[in-house]
């Protein structure tokens, strides 16, 4: 483990207070704790010194000391001990941490951390000339199957690609909003593309796959006799042969195939904009005669538990509220749509 010092003095501040928002959150973080027990809020509060500032000063450092009753020394240790502590001024607009961790390397972090040589600085922990920038390498940022992503403050940007990777780092310098999670078409950690297994099961037939409770062998009732058997109603009831049991599920596919919507003449509007709409779903929509952001919006309750059953995705539209994204959409396209939702759409 690298060793880690505190800044220059020359660099150190003389004071360090918390604001008043601060400084009434610090109080309300110390009293969830036991008497007595107060420092265990020594972490939090080196946090939100952080957050304040940038990074944690000596004299932070000593000001947290002094509200937990805490030898200086023993706060000192917990800053230089975590690396979540930045120690230094970094970069005032982005401080970019790179996951170098094994699945991130696989998949191009090395690229990445070029990117940051060459548009930040050569050297981690130092700032471009401007100071609104700087980057670290970091162990597992927990987000491994979206590798590779870095992290900026507490948003994490994940599978990305050198020249994404660009376009973000000229964003925060720009002082522009930048779209969090997944850089691709992509919901979190689903598969890429979209739910592309079980699409055709129909929503009735899930029952079916619940396995049955198997009965108490003390409580059972005796199985009946053959004499039995053929006295109860119904028994001369010939059952459905596995011809016809395929013959009716074959049917309930084709049923479930069958459009739900009668779709509108002209030009279709690219669903994908839509968060959570990759290609895969905009297909089987368009499949359903949804084709446009109208469409979307204007959907009921009964049209939207429909939709699900055939999606074989339950709650995804209300979830991901596709239905006022959808009316942004209609109303004035990515330009209505960073109206209102601060941000561009997917």
């Amino acid at each position: 483990m690298s060793v880690r010092r505190l800044a220059e003095d020359h660099i150190q501040p003389q004071e360090f207070a918390f604001n008043a928002d601060n400084k009434k959150w610090a109080k309300q973080t110390i009293a969830k704790y036991p008497k007595g027990r107060q420092q265990s809020a020594v972490i939090p509060l080196l946090m939100r010194a952080q957050e304040q500032d940038g990074w944690v000063t000596k004299a932070a450092i000593e000001h947290v000391a002094d509200m937990l009753e805490m030898p200086y020394i023993r706060v000192l240790e917990v800053a230089t001990f975590y690396t979540q502590f930045q120690l230094k001024p970094v970069g005032t607009k982005a401080h970019i941490q790179v996951c170098g961790t094994t699945p991130c390397m696989l998949r191009g972090s090395g690229d990445l951390i070029k990117v940051c040589k060459s548009k930040i600085n050569e050297q981690p922990f130092e700032t471009n000339e401007e100071r609104t920038l700087s980057w670290e390498e970091v162990e597992c940022l927990g987000a491994c199957v979206n590798a590779p992503m870095v992290m900026v403050f507490k948003d994490t940007y994940e599978d990305l690609t050198p020249e994404r990777f660009e376009e973000i780092i000229d964003e925060f310098e720009a002082g522009k909003d930048v779209r969090t999670g997944p850089q691709i078409d992509r919901q979190f950690a689903a598969p890429e593309g979209g739910h592309v297994t079980l699409t055709d099961v129909p929503a009735r037939a899930q029952s079916a796959r619940q396995p049955a409770k198997k009965a108490d062998a003390k409580t059972s009732a005796p199985k009946p006799t053959a004499k039995e058997k053929a006295e109860e109603p119904g028994a001369d009831v010939k059952k459905p042969s596995k011809t016809a049991k395929k013959a009716a599920a074959k049917a309930d596919n084709e049923q479930m195939k069958e459009p739900l919507f009668e779709a509108p003449e002209g030009q279709k509007d690219d669903l994908k904009l839509i968060s959570g709409v990759g290609p895969v779903l905009e297909g089987k929509l368009n499949d359903l005669g949804i084709t446009t952001y109208a469409q979307v919006a204007k959907l009921t309750k009964k049209q939207i538990a429909e939709v699900d059953d055939r999606l074989s995705f339950k709650g995804r539209i209300e979830r991901d509220d596709w239905k006022a994204q959808a009316k942004a959409l209609a109303k004035g396209g990515a330009e209505e749509y960073r109206r209102v939702f601060g941000k561009d759409p997917r």
